[in-house]
């Protein structure tokens, strides 16, 4: 029996078949082919994976936005049914510290409809492990989510939507390709240019070398969620890393085993990322009919939240655990570490007014 070829084989195979590809279908193809994508087949988190996300730092983080969200449905005015949904619950350790805190509140759990997007069998395992006794939901389109009020979370999902790429040339903009080369993937441009009038005004006067990053999948994403949201009520909470205002600059990277790689070496064994334009989601989200606030780092979000307060109140319950519960929170909210460079997103309903933004 001939054994079926690797996703490296496969791209460079479609690659000689259909010529060059965009950076978007590249990163498709690696984080989300149905069978040997990097999410459908690696365990991508903690510390045999190729990152580490704030959930598995501290159960802080998990507890603070919980408190968010109790607040959202409160100021709904605690609707008898809602839905949560999370984007890519990682291990299920994010929702289940948030669901800890959250179902204190009086009628929250009997209203939960808990939904998770997610498509890593090995991760759905894994969150139905920590998540059973809230009987989650697994769906594979957002329309699935009922009717009533929504409370959607992504920690860390934008920044895998795949992106087009445009490099500012002489004669305008040109897409940046993935071929190859002598046999090995490689880097070109497409060489039908782009007037830079088709582009947005915001880089209009970019200088030349520029190169521009698009979502067109973050924003899809986003189009869809918002007009739900705004047709049923509530609210999107999305934190990541990325920029408040459309800009040039070039962020695609690749991590393996918590150190960068190159982005064309090992598809499907590498973790494929870029920063998300939360200027660009914002306007969409607020075509849809919502309130976006303004954009906020994740170390002021988690400050205004409390979470000097839960370190605090954790230190003194685990003493002998001080150092580690500071050091995390540290690393949370330092301006050096993560607290700066994530920043947190979010879209509501009208009249809602999200505890955590200025």
């Amino acid at each position: 029996m001939t054994e079926a070829p690797s996703l490296p084989e496969l791209i460079d195979m479609q690659i000689r078949t259909s010529g060059p590809m965009s950076v978007a279908s590249y990163m498709g193809l690696c984080l989300t082919h149905p069978v040997k994508g990097y999410y459908k087949v690696a365990d991508p988190l903690g510390a045999a994976g190729d990152f580490v996300t704030a959930p598995e730092i501290s159960q802080m983080f998990g507890e603070l936005i919980g408190f968010f969200m109790v607040n959202l449905w409160q100021q709904m005015g605690s609707p008898k049914a809602f839905s949560l949904l999370e984007l890519g619950p990682g291990r299920g350790t994010l929702m289940a510290d948030m669901l800890r805190v959250a179902c204190r509140a009086e009628g929250f759990r009997d209203a939960l409809d808990l939904r998770l997007f997610e498509t890593n069998p090995a991760l759905i395992a894994e969150q139905n492990a920590r998540l059973e006794a809230y009987e989650p939901k697994w769906i594979d389109a957002f329309e699935k989510v009922g009717d009533g009020p929504l409370l959607v979370l992504a920690n860390e999902f934008f920044d895998a939507m795949p992106i087009r790429q445009f490099v500012r040339m002489e004669d305008g903009w040109h897409e940046r390709m993935v071929g190859l080369s002598d046999g090995k993937r490689s880097f070109g441009l497409n060489p039908t240019p782009i007037p830079p009038s088709a582009m947005p005004e915001a880089v209009a006067d970019a200088e030349l070398n520029s190169v521009f990053e698009v979502g067109l999948a973050s924003g899809e994403v986003m189009k869809r969620l918002a007009a739900i949201v705004s047709r049923q009520g509530g609210g999107i909470l999305a934190i990541d890393y990325g920029y408040g205002r459309t800009q040039t600059g070039e962020t695609l990277q690749g991590v393996r085993r918590h150190r960068f790689a190159d982005v064309l070496a090992a598809p499907g064994e590498t973790d494929l990322s870029a920063h998300v334009d939360f200027e660009a989601l914002g306007t969409l989200a607020a075509k849809a009919g919502l309130q976006v606030q303004p954009l906020a780092t994740q170390g002021s979000f988690l400050t205004r939240l409390g979470i000097d307060q839960r370190v605090k109140g954790l230190s003194t319950a685990n003493p002998a655990q001080a150092g580690t519960i500071a050091a995390a929170r540290d690393r949370l909210v330092d301006t050096g570490q993560m607290g700066e460079l994530f920043k947190v997103f979010c879209a509501a309903s009208p009249g809602l007014v999200p505890p955590g933004f200025s």
